[in-house]
């Protein structure tokens, strides 16, 4: 009997953004232009990631908290005359703090985009910018650019995904679709389970388009979750792929869902 598989989920907008929790621009208020502290925690919301400023007090990293900062640098000397939203700028911290975050929990390029976890960055406010301060900090936070809340991480997320991570810091999905479903840790009641990710070029090229990015991932995926799922005869999976700006950016995955609540 042949396989039979169904897609219920396309996922065409981006979820791993410029704009968005994976790469939020923001920053400390006020005017000082003092640089953060590496190895911070903080108490910190999908609502604060969404917003262009953060004021928020560091907490002691044995008290609860949803952020870790683990990476603080300037910026490269060619943005020094650079506008604040600078679109250049976006894109460098998008690039490095991707890096970084990998570096930092341990995580590959796959499983970077397969974990609950996701990383935020920040830049002076705008008065400190206009006096000169150019750094930007990367946190880890406990979710995702889907996230409606933020879990509670350990003291240190140093190398938390190093080796096989637990499900408490994979993503999976509740709802009848991936597209637009709430992203859980796996450890929680779950439809969808983020299993592996596809390659669509290497560093040096050019975006395919829209729909050769579809294409590829969608046949990509129903081959790799089938054989995830031992090659059941009757089977669902999702896929997220991401757009030119994602492209450009850096990133050059997308990802494959299994419908499976284990």
């Amino acid at each position: 009997m042949p396989h039979v598989w169904r897609v219920v989920a396309l996922l065409a907008v981006v979820a791993v953004t410029l704009s968005g929790c994976f790469g939020t621009p923001g920053g400390d208020s006020g005017g000082s232009t003092a640089t953060p502290d590496v190895g911070a925690c903080r108490v910190l919301t999908p609502e604060d990631v969404a917003r262009p400023t953060n004021d928020t007090t560091p907490e002691a990293c044995t008290k609860p908290h949803t952020a870790q900062t683990y990476a603080v640098d300037s910026l490269p000397a060619r943005f020094a005359h650079a506008s604040y939203d600078d679109g250049d700028v976006a894109a460098y911290a998008y690039r490095t703090c991707t890096q970084q975050f990998m570096d930092f929990t341990g995580a590959d390029e796959s499983l970077a985009m397969r974990t609950i976890l996701g990383w935020a960055w920040f830049r002076p406010s705008p008065s400190a910018w206009q006096d000169g301060a150019r750094w930007y900090r990367c946190d880890v936070v406990g979710g995702g650019a889907q996230s409606t809340r933020f879990i509670d991480l350990p003291a240190t997320t140093q190398d938390l995904l190093a080796g096989r991570p637990k499900d408490a810091w994979l993503v999976c999905a509740q709802g009848a679709t991936v597209d637009g479903s709430v992203k859980v840790p796996c450890t929680e009641k779950h439809d969808w389970r983020a299993v592996t990710t596809i390659v669509l070029g290497d560093a040096s090229a050019q975006y395919p388009g829209d729909g050769a990015v579809q294409a590829r991932t969608k046949d990509f995926c129903s081959k790799s979750v089938g054989a995830w799922l031992d090659y059941p005869v009757d089977y669902d999976f999702g896929y997220s792929w991401f757009q030119e700006p994602e492209w450009d950016a850096g990133n050059r995955r997308s990802v494959c869902w299994a419908r499976t609540d284990s």
